[in-house]
């Protein structure tokens, strides 16, 4: 059974979504297991959430299979 992945700073159960765009955006940082959720990444990156969600659709529309 795969454990659920949760937010390195807030500890909230992520996504796959959530999962995909931290790989997509911070590499070097999931590659030591710290993941993070879309409030958190939002916050750090100083966009809004539904930036966030707008780019996700982006990278599932070319074809970008981390994310759900």
């Amino acid at each position: 059974m795969i454990t659920p992945k949760e937010c390195q700073y807030c500890h909230a159960e992520l996504s796959r979504d959530e999962v995909g765009l931290s790989k997509k955006l911070f590499e070097s940082e999931t590659k030591k297991g710290k993941y993070s959720c879309m409030p958190c990444i939002a916050a750090m990156l100083e966009v809004s959430q539904d930036d966030l969600l707008v780019k996700i659709e982006e990278f599932k529309r070319q074809g970008c299979k981390l994310f759900g």
